[in-house]
This record gives structure tokens, C-alpha cells and sequence, in this order.
């Protein structure tokens, strides 16, 4: 009997989810400082074999396995809980933990066939399989709904047509979940979408990458363009519960609210490394930290440590594969864009604080402005997410009758504690025609009043209250600042022919 499995038979399942994560843990850190030097691996495309060989070797990807498949059961906290572990690390590798996990193996769990769920799993667990998905398309990224790759049925197999790219894991992942719309008699496409489990070692079902990208950060993860003209069985369709569109929407949202797992240990590194390079570097015979411009920059990542911490909880108690996510679009997306621009402004902080020595690609501070950035993009851009979250208020706000959006958040159970911190500052009536920029700017101050509900939630549990109530200050600082651009009226336009007239030097006066 392993040890493990003692300590599971002795004192519970979460003292062996503890000796999982810390064995997760120990081999990270043996892998990326005694067998290689990981600031070196972080500046090559791709990660030498030996590396994901070791990596995966304790099968952390079986956290989102179900249990009767061999997996630890899929349980959400433990899911986050590694999703962190990795982050700490390398967040290109957490997101190929992130990929596998929330976009092929929760999907499949919830809407994959019975007769291909078990050879699958099995793949994963005893062969290290990993797993990726192809929504976006060269023309239709953010406008997924109009993508163009199609299906059709013969034989008894589905035949799947177009191009794909920017799937994280391009030419790597052994299965691809690809999206597609069912093409009838006459060429049309269907409405609808659905999904399709293909295997890259099956020669049929195989997609020939096109082109490797070269992208700007994240160099473990290979990204390119995809040619789909692949056959699949039929038991390789998902089955929705209702609507394709329903199942993706419940899929990506569960993907996005689950983004803090991948926050949350880059945070918490961002914030060790701030703390130890500002007690250690002197300027003017006193520490970094003495100044009171570092100490603002360090609390501010100090809060988002907290604010990610408070979405972790959030999402384990939230995100299983037993509920359905795709009508949460205001909790999801309100995560992901505010864990997100956390991500990069701590980044962006630690490169501040660290000067020249971390302007550079092998370090740390350097590497994680790049790296982060793109979690800003990807899986829905932020600022048409943003967009979505006052969308989806004004929308629940015109059906309550309800103009004032201090009242209605009053009442909100995403918001209503959160609100009391404002005073007067919501007490204002929110015009239902507001342009694009607008709803973007009223996005932003929603998203991080969602998060501060949050935060409060987990101060009610016992998380500790000095951290909670700097997190809050922040956060409170941050919305009234947002706030006052939102009601400032100076609407600008983009001047196309703007040559003309334009150029300084024709005004230098000799």
C-alpha cells in the first residue's frame, strides 16, 4: 500500500489530496532547479522531453478525472489547488494544465459518450495523454458563432471540414475537441454547434498543422494554423443537454471562472518575489520597501493575492460539472477579466520594482509580463467582456423595473454586500443606450465590485482580516477612480485622414 493511500485510509481524503500537491509541488521545483535551469528552458520554444516526462509522471491531470475512471474525481478545489501549484512555477505550464482540464476532460466528462469516456481517461492516466480544443478560426475569433468550419454525416461518421488556430497544444495534444456546424443538402450552415472528440493517433482523424506561430510569450505552449478535413465516429460527438451553443457557453464559462487557479500561484509569486527583492535591494542607504511608492505597488499585489483567493473559493463551491454554467455569464466573465488584468498589472509591478534586472526574458519579472498578457485575450477579450457584464446587468436591471444602480445592486446576490461600501458614489441611474466605451468602462467597475463581494465572502470564513480589509481598500480605490472616467462626458473620435497638418516639424521655429 502506497503512502498515500494509507494516510487516505487513516486520516482522509484531504490529507492525501495535501501529499498529492506536495509530491506535485516538490517535483516541480526538482525539475525546474536541479534537473534544469528553468530560466534558461523559459527563453527555448517547446520544453525537452525529459521535462513533461517528469511532469507528468504523477498524472496531476488526473484531478479532473472522475473517480470511476480512475481519476481523484474531479473535484473542483483539488483541480484549482494544482492549477496553482503549477502557476507558482511556470504559468505556461499551468495553462497546459489549465487546457487539458478545463477545456477537454470536464467537457468530455459531462457530454462525451460513455463508450469512448473510459478508453480516453484510461489514455490519460496510463500513457500521460493530453488534450486540447479548436474553437477559433482565422476570420472568427471573438465571433465564434459564425465560424465556418462544418460537418456532415456518411456512413455512420462525421466528416469535418475548415481551419482552425491559435489551440493551445497545436500538433502536440494526442485529442482535440473541434468545433463545427452542420453544413446541409444546399451548403448552409446550421445555427448550431458542435462538438467533436478527434484523435491524433488515428490517422483519419488526425489535423495537419499548417504552421507553427511564433508567439510572443508562453514559448512552452506550440500554437498554429490547423487544416480540419478529418472523419471521426459517431460516438465522437458530444451530446448537449439542450443546445450546442448552450454547451459551449457552459464550457467556456466554466473555463473562465476557473481561471484563479492559474492566477493564483503566479500571484502569490509575483508577491515572494516583490517581497524578496525589495528587502534585499538598498537605494539611497534604504531598503525598496522603506518607500512609500513600493509599498503601494507591493499592497496592490498583496490585494490581488487576496482577490484571487476569494475567486478560488468562489469557483470550487461553483464550477462542478454538475451544474450547468451557461447562463453565468456575470460571475464567469467577471472572474476571468478581473484575475486577468490583476495577473498583468502585478507582472507589470514586479518588472516596476525589479528595473533593468528584470527586463529580460530569463527573468522572472520579464517573462511574466509576456506570459500574462495573453490571459487577457484569449478565451473571450476582455474588453468585449466587459462589454457582456454591463450587457447582462442592464438586461436583469430592465426586467426588475430598476434604473438605479445602487438599488439594484442592493439587491444582487453577486453584489449587495459589496455595494454598502460606496456609499452614495452608486447612487445614479444608468442610461439603457450606453455606447460600446461606455459599457466597457461600466464592465470594469462591475466586474471588481463582484470580486469585492467575493473577498468579503471570504473574510466571513475566517480568512485573515488584515489582508482582507487592505484588499478591500484597493479594490474601493480602484472603482472610485474608475467611476469618475465613467461619468466624465468627453467623447473622442478617430481622425482617418490625420497626415495632413500633422507634422511637428513643419512648426520648429528657427
Amino acid at each position: 500500500m502506497s503512502i498515500a493511500s494509507y494516510l487516505s485510509e487513516e486520516l482522509g481524503a484531504s490529507v492525501e489530496f495535501d501529499t498529492f500537491r506536495d509530491a506535485f509541488r516538490e517535483k516541480l521545483r526538482n525539475v525546474f532547479t536541479k534537473r534544469a535551469d528553468f530560466n534558461e528552458l523559459s527563453t527555448r520554444r517547446g520544453l525537452p522531453p525529459f521535462v513533461m516526462r517528469e511532469i507528468q509522471s504523477l498524472t496531476p491531470l488526473s484531478v479532473f478525472i472522475p473517480e470511476e475512471y480512475g481519476g481523484r474525481g474531479g473535484h473542483v478545489h483539488e483541480c484549482q489547488a494544482i492549477l496553482a501549484t503549477a502557476s507558482y512555477e511556470s504559468l505556461a505550464l499551468s495553462l497546459t494544465l489549465g487546457i487539458n482540464g478545463a477545456l477537454f476532460l470536464q467537457p468530455l466528462t459531462k457530454y462525451g459518450n460513455d463508450a469512448i469516456k473510459g478508453p480516453i481517461f484510461d489514455r490519460f492516466i496510463e500513457k500521460k495523454n493530453m488534450g486540447g480544443l479548436m474553437i477559433t478560426e482565422p476570420d472568427y475569433g471573438t465571433d465564434a458563432l459564425n465560424m465556418k468550419t462544418s460537418y456532415t454525416k456518411e456512413a455512420g461518421d462525421y466528416h469535418l471540414q475548415g481551419t482552425k488556430h491559435w489551440a493551445g497544444l497545436t500538433g502536440w495534444a494526442d485529442f482535440f475537441l473541434i468545433t463545427a456546424r452542420r453544413q446541409g443538402s444546399g451548403g448552409d450552415l446550421g445555427r448550431d454547434i458542435d462538438f467533436f472528440v478527434a484523435d491524433m493517433n488515428q490517422p483519419e482523424q488526425m489535423v495537419e498543422v499548417e504552421e507553427f506561430y511564433e508567439n510572443l510569450g508562453l514559448y512552452m505552449i506550440p500554437y498554429g494554423r490547423n487544416h480540419v478535413d478529418i472523419r471521426v465516429p459517431e460516438e465522437h460527438r458530444l451530446q448537449p443537454e439542450s443546445t450546442g451553443i448552450k454547451m459551449m457557453l457552459d464550457t467556456l464559462h466554466r473555463s473562465r471562472i476557473e481561471f484563479p487557479g492559474m492566477g493564483m500561484g503566479f500571484l502569490q509569486r509575483m508577491l515572494d518575489e516583490a517581497l524578496e527583492h525589495c528587502k534585499e535591494r538598498s537605494v539611497g542607504g534604504e531598503p525598496l520597501i522603506n518607500y512609500d511608492q513600493v509599498q503601494r505597488r507591493i499592497t496592490e499585489i498583496q490585494a490581488a493575492f487576496t482577490a484571487c483567493s476569494a475567486m478560488c473559493l468562489h469557483t470550487s463551491e461553483h464550477a462542478g460539472t454538475e451544474n450547468n454554467l451557461a447562463g453565468d455569464a456575470l460571475s464567469a466573465n467577471s472572474v476571468k477579466t478581473v484575475v486577468t488584468d490583476l495577473m498583468q498589472d502585478a507582472a507589470q509591478s514586479l518588472l516596476q520594482l525589479t528595473g533593468g534586472k528584470g527586463y529580460r526574458l530569463d527573468h522572472v519579472a520579464g517573462r511574466s509580463v509576456v506570459d500574462s498578457r495573453p490571459f487577457q485575450i484569449f478565451e473571450g477579450s476582455n474588453d468585449v467582456l466587459y462589454q457582456q457584464i454591463s450587457e447582462s446587468m442592464l438586461k436583469s436591471m430592465r426586467q426588475k423595473k430598476e434604473r438605479n444602480l445602487k438599488a439594484f445592486l442592493a439587491e444582487h446576490d453577486l453584489t449587495a454586500r459589496a455595494a454598502d461600501y460606496f456609499g452614495e458614489t452608486l447612487d445614479f441611474e444608468v442610461d439603457q443606450s450606453l455606447s460600446q466605451r461606455k459599457l466597457v468602462e461600466l464592465g470594469r467597475v462591475l466586474g471588481r465590485i463582484v470580486t469585492m463581494e467575493l473577498v468579503v465572502e471570504l473574510g466571513d470564513r475566517g480568512f485573515r482580516s488584515d489582508l482582507i480589509s487592505n484588499c478591500l481598500q484597493v479594490f474601493r480605490t480602484k472603482v472610485d477612480r474608475l467611476l469618475a472616467g465613467y461619468h466624465r462626458d468627453n467623447p473622442t473620435s478617430v481622425v482617418e485622414d490625420y497626415v495632413d497638418g500633422s507634422a511637428w516639424l513643419d512648426f520648429v521655429q528657427a
